[in-house]
């Protein structure tokens, strides 16, 4: 399971960037497209933050959809998958949004 290594990083990562002792709220974003599974992170969270000052924050994951541009007719669409086909019959598809995986906020209290 490739998002307990994922997680770990998340909770690195705030750690080190935030010098607060409490820290209330992690906010993040994972794209539909990216191939993480928030479940996942969010029981992830739970056993990695555990001990940390991050034991008692709470995790809102924000899910964006994915777009992308067929290429043959440069029609935006929306991709639930990598793998698409545009209503024109293109499947030559340029991703422009779901694969974002990031921090976005931190709140501290």
């Amino acid at each position: 399971m490739h998002e307990l290594g994922i997680t770990q990083s998340i909770v690195d990562a705030v750690l080190e960037a935030v010098d607060e002792p409490v820290i209330e709220r992690v906010h993040l974003e994972i794209g539909r497209l990216s191939g993480v599974v928030p479940d996942s992170i969010r029981f992830c969270f739970e056993l990695v933050a555990d001990g940390t000052r991050l034991s008692t924050a709470s995790l809102d994951i924000v899910e964006p959809a994915g777009r992308g541009e067929c290429r043959s007719c440069g029609r935006e669409i929306e991709m639930d998958e990598l793998l698409a086909r545009c209503p024109c019959g293109g499947v030559d598809i340029a991703v422009l949004a779901g694969q974002e995986l990031r921090i976005k906020a931190v709140e501290v209290g």
